[in-house]
C-alpha cells in the first residue's frame, strides 16, 4: 500500500517536505551539526561543495573531502527536530517517493553528529572531546514508536532507581552507538561515556532561573549514576533519539561532542569556537576510512 500524501508530504518539486532535499542531493556519509552556520564551518575544508539548500533550520550541502562523498546538515535544536530530519532522510534513500513505497533493498546511511554539549564530570573539563557510547533518552519522543530490542532495560531499571525517577515522568531509555562506527574514531585524546539527552535547555537539564524544578537534586543524581562500567558523562539535546530512531531504521549512528561547559565545576570554554573546529578537523579525518 502506498503512503499517503498526509503521512509523506513533499513539495511541488518532489522533495522532502521540511528538508527541502531530494534522493540525489544526499550522500550516504551524513554530518549532523545543531547549528545551521556550523554547516560552511565543515564544509570549508572540502574540497568542493556541489549542492546546497535550506529550509528554516535545515541547512544541507552536499561535497567532496578528500575522496569521500559526504552531506552536511543542521538539525536544529531538540528530540523534535531530529524526529523530522532521521524519518525524512530514510525518505529519501528507502522510499520511493514517485509510488509512495518503501522499497525492498534498504540502504544503511553512517550519521555522525559533531555537536557542543555540558560536562556532568570534574574529569571530563572543557575543550576536551566525548565520544557517546550510549544515549540516555529522558525526553519521551522515543515512546512514540515501537522501541522493543533497542534499549538496554536492566542499566534503565538501575538508573530509574538510582534517581527515584517520577512516574509522571517518561521511563528512560537507554541505547547503544553504533559499534561499527566507534572504532573509527576511538582515540586516545576522547573520552567515552554515555550521554543524557534531554528535551529542553532550561529546566530539563536542571537549570533554574523563575520556575522551581520538579527534582532539584536531578543533576546531581545524574553526576553520580554508576552502575557497572556505565556513567553519565554529559548532557545535550539529541543524541539518544539519533541513537534510537537510527537503530529502528537500520542506519549506523555516533555523537561525537565537544565539551564547552563543566557543569560539575562551573567552568565555561574561553574558546568554544575552537574547540568545535579541532572537533571537525579530528571528525573529517577519520570519515574518509570509514
Amino acid at each position: 500500500m502506498s503512503i499517503k500524501d498526509s503521512e509523506l508530504i513533499l513539495n511541488p518539486d518532489g522533495s522532502v517536505y521540511h528538508l527541502n532535499l531530494k534522493p540525489e542531493d544526499i550522500s550516504d556519509t551524513i554530518i549532523f551539526v545543531g547549528d545551521q552556520d556550523r554547516v560552511e564551518k565543515i564544509t570549508k575544508h572540502f574540497d568542493s561543495v556541489d549542492f546546497s539548500t535550506q529550509k528554516r533550520e535545515f541547512k544541507t550541502q552536499t561535497g567532496y573531502y578528500k575522496d569521500r562523498r559526504i552531506s552536511v546538515i543542521s538539525t536544529g535544536i531538540g528530540p523534535d527536530n531530529i524526529d523530522i530530519v532521521l524519518n525524512e532522510l530514510d525518505a529519501l534513500v528507502n522510499i520511493d517517493l514517485k509510488t509512495r513505497r518503501p522499497k525492498q533493498d534498504l540502504t544503511s546511511l553512517n550519521i555522525i553528529r559533531i555537536g557542543t554539549s555540558g560536562s556532568l564530570q570534574a574529569d571530563i573539563p572543557v575543550d576536551s572531546f566525548v565520544m557517546s557510547s550510549h544515549g540516555l533518552d529522558i525526553n519521551g519522543m522515543l515512546h512514540f514508536y515501537q522501541i522493543d530490542g533497542i534499549s538496554n532495560p536492566e542499566i534503565e531499571d538501575a538508573f530509574i532507581k538510582h534517581t527515584n525517577w517520577d512516574k509522571n515522568k517518561a521511563r528512560p531509555i537507554i541505547i547503544n552507538g553504533s559499534k561499527y562506527l566507534q572504532k573509527y574514531f576511538e582515540s586516545d585524546s576522547i573520552h567515552t561515556g554515555m550521554t543524557g539527552t534531554a528535551g529542553g535547555f532550561y529546566g530539563p537539564q536542571g537549570r533554574v532561573l523563575r520556575l522551581p524544578l520538579q527534582d532539584a537534586s536531578l543533576n546531581s543524581k545524574l553526576d553520580n549514576f554508576n552502575y557497572r562500567d556505565f556513567r553519565i558523562t554529559n548532557f545535550e539535546m539529541e543524541t539518544s533519539v539519533i541513537y534510537g530512531l537510527s537503530k529502528l531504521l537500520g542506519h549506523e549512528a555516533l555523537s561525537l561532542n565537544a565539551i564547552i561547559a563543566n557543569r560539575a565545576d562551573g567552568t565555561f570554554s574561553k574558546n568554544p569556537k575552537q574547540t568545535v573546529e579541532k572537533l571537525i578537523k579530528f571528525a573529517l579525518e577519520r570519515i574518509v576510512n570509514v
